[in-house]
């Protein structure tokens, strides 16, 4: 996979960049596995903008994706397509069971069309099939975690990442997730071997404002060149300083680098080395 670059017609043009997506099926999406996406432009049943820099975008229709894997336990499904999704960062495989019925997973780096994949305790050791961690080797790459047994897969699901489990004991496994946490996962719980699709994600440029508008992301402006009444760091004679010990919120709550998460949480126990621990 590579990254595609365009010739200089206008400046917009110039500092664009997009994946190649000659690598994907140029197939229509399974009909039987879209469904609607209601837009609500950031706003809750008050119809008050709750979440900031939403709004527009092209209509888009939600591919059902299977993280659970688990109503085919031990079926071979083969892959029919890999195709693009609109409303995730990596790409999506449509795969197609022994009994005819068909399903879309994350696809991994290296599975392809016409390769076959299973979910099952006894599964190979190679990208795309679904086995219990407790049956994976120390030291492999994963994917599509589970946190709770037959919950679905929660972590590890966007462009280019995976984790690594590094240990089992007591139950539990280590995994070292792509933020470098590692944490403790039950043994009953499932995941998928591989790296998940389409890596070059993170080196796309946009290149244009409104290629953003059409992804549904609205403009967002610096509060610093707020009046006081719009934000706490507007106001002042010229360029002003933010005049407070550290940068807040448009609502007051410290913000860039304040801890927010509870000091008591439940699930820090399951925590073995935090991030951004040396």
């Amino acid at each position: 996979m590579a990254i595609k670059t365009y010739k200089p017609t206008t400046p917009g043009r110039r500092q664009m960049t997009n994946v190649d997506y000659s690598c994907l099926s140029k197939v229509a999406p399974e009909k039987s596995l879209l469904t609607k996406v209601k837009k609500n432009a950031g706003r809750n049943s008050y119809g008050r903008i709750t979440v900031r820099h939403q709004g527009g975008g092209n209509k888009v229709k939600y591919r059902i994706i299977d993280f659970k894997r688990n109503g085919k336990v031990g079926m071979h499904a083969t892959v029919d397509s890999i195709q693009y999704d609109p409303n995730r960062s990596a790409f999506i495989a449509l795969i197609k069971y022994e009994d005819g019925q068909k399903a879309y997973i994350i696809c991994p780096e290296g599975l392809s069309v016409g390769d076959t994949i299973v979910a099952s305790a006894d599964a190979d050791i190679k990208p795309g099939n679904t086995l219990p961690i407790d049956s994976i080797p120390v030291g492999t790459f994963i994917y599509n975690i589970e946190l709770h047994p037959g919950k679905g897969a929660q972590l590890v699901r966007s462009a280019g990442n995976s984790a690594q489990l590094m240990a089992k004991e007591n139950g539990y496994a280590q995994v070292r997730l792509p933020s470098g946490e590692v944490r403790l996962i039950k043994l009953n719980c499932t995941a998928t071997i591989g790296v998940v699709s389409n890596g070059d994600h993170s080196n796309v440029s946009i290149g244009k404002a409104g290629k953003k508008r059409h992804m549904g992301i609205r403009p967002t402006v610096r509060g610093s060149v707020m009046n006081p009444c719009d934000h706490p760091h507007g106001g002042g004679e010229g360029k002003s300083p933010i005049g407070r010990p550290g940068p807040v919120t448009p609502w007051g709550k410290p913000t860039l680098g304040y801890k927010t998460r509870s000091k008591k949480n439940r699930t820090d126990k399951f925590i073995v080395k935090r991030r951004n621990d040396a």
